[in-house]
């Protein structure tokens, strides 16, 4: 895919600058992560996170320690301290 650019000419010293155009410069879509954890991107609404490391079986595997401030409904703060996957 070709990148396509406007070309401003600065008069006063003539030089030519690049700018995107505005298709380009649209910021990124933000990354999707369950609210139910700080620290970590976990994605949210899938089937089963495991502590890496663990015994768990996983599909996901996440390594920690990092806050779970929320509904931990991947069980990762097992002593219920608010910090997950902690060894």
């Amino acid at each position: 895919m070709r990148r396509r650019h406007t070309i401003l000419l600065a008069l006063s010293a003539c030089a030519a600058v690049a700018v995107p155009s505005a298709a380009q410069s649209a910021a990124p879509a933000s990354k999707k992560c369950d609210p139910n954890y700080r620290g970590r991107c976990l994605k949210p609404n899938v089937s089963d996170y495991d502590c890496a490391g663990g015994s768990g079986n996983g599909p996901y595997f996440v390594a920690g320690p990092f806050r779970s401030v929320g509904n931990d409904h991947y069980r990762l703060d097992a002593d219920h301290d608010g910090i997950a996957c902690e060894r």
